[in-house]
């Protein structure tokens, strides 16, 4: 048998050409492609969002200058972010 590539003469039942390395045959199964779906940037950013919100209270509360609402506000962003996480793993 023949490379379709190169034109290397082959084994018949080989897999691959040993010369140029080119597939003697079709896969049966070809692997999903590598992007990410379009939205799944937005809960990352959100977190990242939270986390630096969380850090930026907890230096204030080590102070003693953190207003109780911001810890409502931090408590909830991490509620959205979770729900919408499980949410998107959720679809098929």
């Amino acid at each position: 048998m023949k490379c379709k590539k190169c034109g290397t003469e082959i084994a018949e039942k080989a897999l691959v050409c040993f010369r140029c390395g080119t597939a003697t045959f079709e896969p049966v199964v070809k692997p999903p492609t590598g992007r990410a779906r379009p939205g799944s940037r937005l809960p990352t950013i959100a977190a990242l969002l939270v986390l630096v919100l969380a850090a930026l209270y907890m230096s204030q509360a080590a102070a003693g200058q953190a207003p109780r609402f911001v810890s409502w506000v931090i408590a909830g962003l991490a509620v959205v972010v979770l729900a919408w996480r499980l949410i998107v793993r959720r679809r098929p």
